[in-house]
């Protein structure tokens, strides 16, 4: 690929909203960080590389959270590209305190909440969050608090639109009776998709649905696999078949590959042009159940 391909676009768009138009194909800044999502990467510098990368190959839908570091991943993504171009869509989480490596708190307390949305507007230097989601429901907060407290900075002109992390279909619609949600971000890759039903409640309610560790791919990838032997028939990776998976499965699909090198960013944007068969998909669909 030479640098002005913008083989992220070939993924297509999806519309957050109503009014937020991305390609489909996007970056994932968590392993923009140390071990344990804690602290500064081994590479800063090669960190910024791979979100300057990212942007020339046409991704515009960078997600992030206030937990990656914390506050790492915002300040390389502010260092790698603030001034942001008009149609870069950063969307980032607020509800998960970190009190160490490897160490994630839901805390849905409404000042917290207000808080770390301040937070993230100064360390990613914007005046309005695009997309803020609420990392995770905090059981000990009455749903309505906490979605309520993000209602108010979304009226405030802080917010631009409101998500949900790691949501059952239920807990969508006691959300949706406070706040008006736009996309879903829940486990889900080719291995794993417990959360199928949830894409299709997505789908078929106008949200985005935003698959983490879409890249999950394990014993698939192995030698002789089913994912190996396809991916040779494309001339393309396992990786990038993963991911060609999950952009076929559901137009509402907004996967979001994450890694802290170049190279790896190159591999995983370039399956946004990667298109699959209708047998491929079955096939691979039916070689993980």
């Amino acid at each position: 690929m030479t640098s002005t391909d913008r083989v992220a676009a070939a993924s297509g768009t999806f519309t957050l909203g109503g009014d937020l138009t991305v390609n489909r194909l996007g970056y994932g800044t968590m392993q923009l960080t140390g071990d344990g999502v804690w602290g500064d990467p081994r590479d800063p510098e090669e960190a910024v590389r791979v979100l300057r990368r990212a942007v020339e190959l046409g991704v515009n839908f960078i997600d992030t959270a206030d937990a990656y570091g914390p506050f790492t991943a915002d300040l390389l993504l502010k260092k790698a590209l603030h001034p942001y171009t008009d149609d870069l869509v950063i969307a980032t989480k607020a509800g998960f305190s970190r009190t160490g490596p490897g160490q994630w708190v839901p805390i849905g307390r409404p000042e917290y909440l207000r808080q770390q949305v301040e937070l993230s507007l100064r360390h990613l230097g914007l005046e309005r969050i695009d997309l803020l989601q609420l990392h995770r429901i905090d059981p000990k907060v009455p749903v309505a608090e906490q979605l309520g407290e993000l209602a108010a900075l979304q009226s405030e002109g802080k917010i631009r639109h409101i998500g949900l992390s790691e949501v059952s279909i239920d807990e969508v619609e006691e959300a949706a009776k406070t706040a008006t949600i736009v996309s879903v971000q829940n486990l889900f890759n080719l291995a794993k998709r417990d959360a199928e039903p949830l894409l299709d409640y997505a789908e078929a309610n106008g949200l985005g649905f935003i698959p983490w560790f879409p890249l999950a791919t394990g014993a698939l990838a192995k030698a002789g696999g089913p994912l190996d032997a396809i991916a040779r028939e494309h001339g393309a990776t396992p990786s990038q078949l993963a991911l060609a998976w999950l952009l076929k499965r559901s137009p509402s699909m907004l996967p979001i590959p994450g890694t802290s090198t170049v190279s790896h960013v190159e591999d995983n944007i370039a399956a946004g042009k990667l298109e699959l068969s209708d047998d491929e998909f079955a096939a691979l669909s039916k070689a993980t159940e």
